[in-house]
């Protein structure tokens, strides 16, 4: 089981991801614990149909170059969800996750290995509530080095900047 997460931020441009997303859900996360070096992170997704699904998540603090960390997620029940976020520190977040399937890159630049895959996903976040007006691109990665192209969407990278972590805002 690899518990590295390796990802890419970016702060969006426009609206084009709405047009190019496959699909879209809603967040509720807050945040147990968010101290220097961890957070615990309580997270309930809700589809288009309504149905949910809850994710309790503890990660590192990032690498020095902000791209990779340490992150063990387990999935619980919605209604465990719901009484953990009802116990989560100030700032409960509420966004809208939109998935953009990635440019494929060119043969010549995309893996051959079995374990990894050429085909990526943007994962947009349109931010509500207090953070409206916010949305932020990411880009999970197979390795720190893998390349992909930034859609028109995606603009200026804050990867590694601690203003953009969610458990900051």
């Amino acid at each position: 089981m690899n518990n590295i997460e390796i990802e890419r931020k970016f702060l969006v441009l426009n609206e084009d991801y709405k047009q190019l997303a496959t699909s879209h859900y809603t967040i509720q996360q807050g945040y147990i614990c968010k101290e220097p070096g961890r957070t615990v992170r309580v997270r309930i997704t809700t589809q288009a149909d309504g149905s949910e699904k809850a994710y309790l998540t503890i990660k590192s603090k990032p690498n020095a170059n902000g791209f990779s960390r340490f992150e063990w997620e387990k999935e619980i029940a919605p209604q465990d969800a719901k009484q953990l976020i009802d116990m989560c520190l100030p700032g409960v977040i509420e966004k809208t996750r939109w998935l953009v399937p990635a440019a494929p890159m060119p043969l010549h630049l995309t893996p051959h290995t079995a374990t990894e895959s050429p085909h990526l996903t943007w994962e947009v976040d349109e931010f509500h509530g207090r953070l409206a007006g916010l949305t932020i691109a990411e880009l999970e990665l197979e390795r720190e080095d893998q390349p992909y192209e930034k859609l028109s969407f995606v603009g200026e990278e804050v990867t590694g900047n601690p203003r953009y972590y969610n458990a900051n805002m």
